[in-house]
């Protein structure tokens, strides 16, 4: 049976050494009093109720899954999901980061973050549960009309009601534009819906007295495509004037999706037939209301891969500590017994070392851009506001395809150590791996992720974005540039800086010429400008991690920072100079295979 402990050590590192959150926020009067100790205090019993309440619902809720009553549309979770869940409402996690005016804590977004996390390495398909209410907050927040914040926001911020995101149809995934489901307007100013949506995550349950449904539709007088969108707030059961609940709402689970993983989350198929809802934002301005919703889901969705990309290296490491198999290659190191454990044999180090490197450095990442969150919305200056929101934008298809693929890379890794053990049940290693398999696919599939960032995110403002993010990395080059101890650590950052912006400008002028260019140069260049934000992030830990150890720090914890530091520059970092390679052989060996796909 697998483990998980919270690494409430490395989220404290990061947060109080790295980004001196605290400080930080000082300069936010929304959170100028938070203090270290409220923080670690909240992380701590949040791991407590990741490790000793969900965690153990894991495998039991991925062999049991949810089961769809056809005749009622209503559907059961595994065993523990709903007592779990009115444990966590109970104990006010899902108001953590919300606004105090609709009911929230109004904690900063970066200890909703690591609850998050440690929720999401505990149990993916459970988290999901409440982690999509909080977009539909964000949604609400954002574009609702203040009969709508009224009526929603409170019960979605407790936790009594729970969210989700209605967008795909059967026909459509990430095309949007080509949605049929229609919204007819009615004589008191609600609309009826009618139409059908597929892989509905956490779309029908029994955790919660209502749930409600955020739907992409489209009015009768629409314009074809995307610009002819609206978002409409579905409830499952309609909502009366007094705040209680009145009758069902013809919004109901037509079938569950049968799938490789997260089958503790019913991924449902959802039948409008009528449906009362309500506009939310601009008509045909859907589709920018419910990015909001979409961002925030991108973010979490890196975050998940994270999660796992945790749990994953910590059984491949206990494990590998106790399986014995043969002897090193340099000589006996377990004198004792019949065969050295694995952990001494190279490439298994190589293995655990990437999980290791790649939670550490997306974690690094994830709590960064939730500072950068934390200065778009709360801080005072409107410069800062406007760069750190540019900045976020930039980074969070990054979250999301880096670190979902790495994700995918460090649970099969882990899974690999196990060996034949690795593929049995039992030992949850399979479960990681399967899990995590749709990080990387929906809330746009990486690919989509790596057009935004190349398309959108990067050549639309001719990279002024990345050359703001480029000064943060070139602050920490001139002030650690001549340190010599920061050398292995700053100066790959440096390089590499500069061959993306020769890089940056080859993928924009041949794509100018052909788009098919960047459609064959996007996801390698994704993964180029990953690689150098964690750059940035390691260069940033291993400087603190150095400064420590000058002071006569003895906790290891600093001598094991440098390592996998050292251990990403040089075995995982150089990856970008054959991205940069295969990037730049162009569209040709792609589009050019009329014969071999025929």
């Amino acid at each position: 049976m697998p483990t998980y402990n919270p690494p409430l050590r490395d989220m404290q590192f990061v947060m109080h050494e790295v980004l001196n959150i605290t400080e930080a926020l000082k300069a936010m009067p929304r959170h100028a009093e938070v203090d270290a100790d409220t923080i670690n205090a909240i992380l701590e019993e949040g791991g407590k109720f990741a490790a000793e309440v969900i965690f153990p619902l894991n495998i039991n809720g991925d062999e049991e899954g949810c089961v769809l009553d056809r005749e009622t549309h209503t559907v059961k979770t595994p065993k523990g999901f709903k007592e779990a869940y009115k444990q966590f409402v109970e104990g006010g996690w899902a108001a953590l980061a919300c606004d105090p005016s609709v009911g929230g804590q109004g904690l900063p977004y970066i200890v909703n973050q690591c609850v998050y996390e440690m929720l999401n390495s505990a149990n993916q398909a459970w988290t999901m549960y409440p982690g999509l209410s909080h977009g539909a907050y964000e949604a609400l927040m954002a574009h609702g009309t203040d009969e709508q914040k009224k009526t929603y926001l409170p019960k979605l911020v407790s936790g009594e009601w729970t969210g989700t995101m209605c967008l795909t149809e059967p026909h459509c995934g990430t095309d949007l534009g080509l949605l049929r489901t229609k919204a007819e307007p009615q004589p008191d100013g609600s609309y009826k819906l009618s139409g059908n949506k597929i892989f509905i995550s956490a779309g029908e349950h029994d955790m919660a007295d209502n749930i409600i449904h955020l739907v992409l539709a489209r009015l009768p007088d629409a314009p074809k495509g995307s610009k002819g969108i609206s978002l409409f707030a579905v409830p499952k059961f309609n909502v009366k004037a007094d705040g209680s609940l009145g009758s069902r709402n013809p919004i109901y689970c037509g079938g569950l999706e049968h799938k490789m993983g997260i089958h503790g989350n019913a991924t449902a198929q959802i039948v409008l037939d009528g449906a009362v809802g309500s506009l939310v934002g601009e008509p045909n301005k859907g589709l920018a209301a419910m990015f909001v919703m979409m961002n925030a889901a991108r973010l979490g969705v890196g975050n998940q891969s994270l999660g796992l990309t945790e749990v994953a290296f910590q059984n491949a490491l206990a494990y590998a500590k106790d399986r014995t198999q043969m002897r090193s290659l340099s000589g006996v190191k377990a004198k004792d017994k019949d065969a050295d454990p694995i952990i001494v044999h190279p490439d298994v180090r190589k293995m655990l070392m990437t999980a290791k490197a790649y939670a550490e450095g997306g974690r690094a990442m994830a709590m960064f851009c939730t500072l950068l969150l934390e200065r778009e919305h709360h801080h005072p200056d409107e410069k800062v506001r406007k760069d750190s929101g540019e900045i976020v934008a930039l980074l969070t298809p990054i979250v999301k395809a880096f670190i979902t693929d790495n994700g995918h890379t460090s649970t099969n890794a882990c899974m690999q150590v196990f060996g034949g053990h690795g593929f049995i049940k039992e030992w949850g290693m399979e479960q990681f791996v399967r899990d995590n398999r749709i990080n990387m696919i929906y809330e746009g599939t990486n690919t989509i992720q790596s057009l935004d960032l190349l398309g959108r995110k990067v050549l639309a403002n001719n990279g002024a974005t990345l050359r703001k993010f480029g000064k943060l990395v070139g602050k920490l080059v001139e002030e650690e540039g001549v340190n010599e101890k920061m050398s292995e650590f700053i100066t790959p950052v440096a390089v590499l800086g500069e061959q993306l912006t020769k890089f940056t400008t080859e993928i924009g002028f041949k794509s100018f010429q052909n788009p098919d260019e960047m459609g064959a140069a996007a996801v390698d260049y994704l993964r180029v400008a990953g690689h150098f934000v964690f750059g940035y992030m390691f260069a940033l830990m291993a400087r603190v991690a150095l400064r420590e150890i000058a002071a006569g720090n003895a906790d290891p914890f600093y001598v094991a920072k440098l390592q996998t530091a050292r251990f990403y520059f040089a075995k995982l970092f150089p990856e970008t100079a054959t991205l940069m390679r295969t990037a730049r052989a162009g569209a040709a060996p792609l589009m050019n295979t009329e014969a071999a796909l025929a």
